[in-house]
Order: C-alpha cells, then structure tokens, then sequence
C-alpha cells in the first residue's frame, strides 16, 4: 500500500489498524489520494517566501483534494437530557476534508506549517469524532523528518545560487526588514566565520520551520503518547523529492 509514495520518498505510518481498513473499505481512496500526493511539487521560491496567510502548496493540496470531492465539513455533537437540549456539551469539529462512503468515513488535514500543538487538535477531534462513530480513519499530512532535515541546505543553497549576501539583498527580492534580533543573530554568526548565507538561512529556518511548528518528529511523539487513540490513523511525511530546487 502507497508503494509509490514510499519509493518517491514519503513517510507512511498507520496505527490502529489503518491499515487493514484502508485496504478493505477504502481502496479507492488509497488510490486517488496516492494519484494527488505523486504530482505535488514547491518551487524552493515559495520555502523561503514570508508571506502571511495560507502556504501556496497547502492552497494546492486542498485544491487537488477538493477535486476528489473531499470537502470543509462542520460536524456538530449534540447531547440530549431527558428531552432537552444540553448546550454546554454541544461540541463543533472543524475537518478540512471530509469523505463520506457507505463503509465509514475518511477525514484529513494538511499540517505544512503551523504551530505544533495543532497535532493535539487534530488527533483529539479524530479520537471524538470516532468514538461517535463519525470518522473511520483521520488522516494528517505534514513535513517528512528528512524534508525538515533539509531546509536549511536547501535555503543556504537558495541564497548562494541567488548571490544573497546581505539583507539588503534580501530586500530586493521583496524581503521583509529584519527585526533587530534577526539581524544580531546573523551578524554574530557572521563573525564566527560563517558567510551571509549560512547565517542567515539557519536563522530564516528556526524561525519559520523550527522544532516547535508541525513536521514528522512532532507528530510522531504525540502518537507514541497515544494521543488519538484508538482512532485508526493515516500518518504521511512529505519528502524532500517534492522540492523544485531551479524554480
């Protein structure tokens, strides 16, 4: 199952038997969602663009899931006492896409690039929504270990490639000003020996990407806590194949 995804790279992990279901009641989605994973691609020019709001391969993603019809659904759980509505237990579960079949229901959400305790929201909203008998299997979708291991060579090789060798540089290209802090940590390392470069796109990368935002490592010591269970659950890492390095 997911072969090609494997061989291209990604990280696949399954818990609570999400396996099993998957091959026998979710086949095709198996299939589509593999299909749509295959022909993602992030130009190393959106990496290190520091723009607000949604990231442009998450845009991209929700586009392509969207296509296969797995759409936003609100699902609300109500709770009734002896006839009347209890409003203090009234929960409301956001998922980003939704599939609904005969045999259960599909749930996924995309984690690029978000602060990390969002992995407890989403494992929490898939552990109550199954136990309701809403969700068969939650899937999330996030930056793969190796991925997150390579950013900063990737933007360090970005930079060299693009002669960045000041912030003024960087503000050419369209860069916001650096803060004060950002610019004393790049001097300091810049007087340690390390080039403009080096300096600046570790500096770039623990900021934007750093170990408190949503990649494979977080996510995976949430799962060994057993936060989510017993939710079957659909765990893929993007890999560093998906990065376009000329665009």
């Amino acid at each position: 199952m997911f072969d090609r995804l494997l061989d291209a790279g990604f990280e696949i992990q399954f818990a609570s038997h999400a396996r099993a279901i998957l091959s026998v009641d979710f086949p095709d989605i198996v299939k589509d969602l593999e299909a749509a994973l295959l022909t993602v691609s992030l130009p190393i020019t959106e990496i290190v663009g520091s723009g607000g709001g949604e990231a442009q391969l998450t845009q991209r993603l929700r586009r392509a899931f969207h296509q296969l019809g797995w759409a936003k659904r609100n699902i609300k759980i109500e709770k009734m006492v002896d006839g009347v509505l209890d409003d203090t237990a009234t929960k409301t579960h956001e998922i980003d896409h939704f599939f609904m079949t005969d045999l259960g229901n599909f749930a996924l959400e995309i984690e690029w690039n978000n602060k990390d305790p969002f992995f407890d929201r989403d494992l929490e909203n898939f552990k109550r929504l199954h136990s309701e008998g809403v969700v068969g299997v939650g899937a999330i979708l996030t930056r793969g270990s190796e991925l997150q291991a390579s950013l900063k060579d990737m933007v360090r090789g970005w930079a060299e490639r693009e002669r960045i060798a000041s912030f003024a540089d960087l503000k050419g290209l369209g860069f916001k000003r650096p803060t004060e802090r950002q610019e004393e940590i790049v001097a300091r390392w810049e007087e340690r020996g390390d080039t403009f470069p080096q300096a600046w796109s570790a500096m770039f990368c623990n900021d934007k990407y750093g170990m408190a935002t949503t990649h494979w490592d977080k996510l995976q010591a949430r799962v060994r806590r057993g936060v989510g269970n017993p939710c079957p659950l659909l765990l893929i890492g993007l890999p560093p194949s998906i990065v376009d390095l000329s665009a």
